[in-house]
């Protein structure tokens, strides 16, 4: 199914869109703000964002670089040429003025998830690590890595923001989706059961935890003494 964010502070028109694109089969996320929107990327890629520009935390124009490969539609009141332009040539892929016809916004999308259809280079690495997010494979060199979809899910996040720490609480509501009844207990094993496999396969530990927090990637430094952290 195909999966569009949307980021807007604006809870009735955020309200709007999701009822619109839910009926035509979209699976929808929601941000309501630029800080926000961040963290749902950090967990989940979603084919296409509506952004909006005027945003509490970071504001709409802070976020577009951050949506490099991910086409993206501003929704915004600005109707001035000099706007529009510089937001197309900042990364977006098309922008739309508020307020709008829905059927005119369905058919920009539709052209838009055409367009970003052509198929690229998406995967995620480590080391000698892996993540290939079209085929849901995971690699350590040339050996494939069997994980289950919620220690996919888990991996996925950390390699897709790998300077952030991830709150337990975050990962849990992101991995509802695949798990349904996992806990903050159950994602300790989960996590402890994909650091095995990931040893097994002869890759070095890549995940630290953040004791009373989360997890998150390992860095360079850490890299060098990977064998003293537990999951807590």
């Amino acid at each position: 199914m195909t999966r569009i964010l949307i980021i807007d502070d604006d809870i009735h028109i955020g309200n709007l869109l999701e009822d619109l694109l839910t009926r035509e089969g979209y699976q929808v996320f929601r941000a309501y703000s630029g800080t926000e929107a961040l963290l749902v990327l950090a967990t989940a890629r979603p084919d296409l964002v509506l952004l909006d520009l005027m945003l509490p935390g970071l504001s709409g124009e802070e976020v577009l670089p951050r949506l490099k490969g991910i086409p993206t539609i501003v929704l915004s009141a600005r109707a001035d040429v000099d706007s529009k332009v510089a937001l197309l040539l900042g990364g977006a892929a098309d922008y739309v003025t508020k307020p709008f016809d829905s059927r005119e916004l369905l058919a920009r999308i539709a052209v838009a998830l055409r367009r970003g259809a052509a198929p690229e280079d998406r995967s995620l690495a480590w080391e000698n690590l892996r993540l290939h997010p079209d085929a849901r494979q995971v690699f350590v060199e040339d050996r494939e890595v069997r994980l289950t979809r919620t220690e996919y899910a888990i991996l996925r996040a950390l390699l897709s923001n790998p300077t952030q720490v991830i709150p337990k609480s975050l990962l849990l509501d992101r991995l509802s989706e695949d798990t349904p009844d996992c806990t903050e207990q159950s994602l300790k094993m989960h996590v402890s059961n994909l650091r095995r496999k990931l040893r097994e396969a002869g890759c070095r530990d890549p995940i630290v935890a953040v004791w009373g927090i989360g997890f998150r990637l390992r860095d360079q430094e850490e890299q060098r003494s990977s064998s003293g952290f537990t999951v807590s």
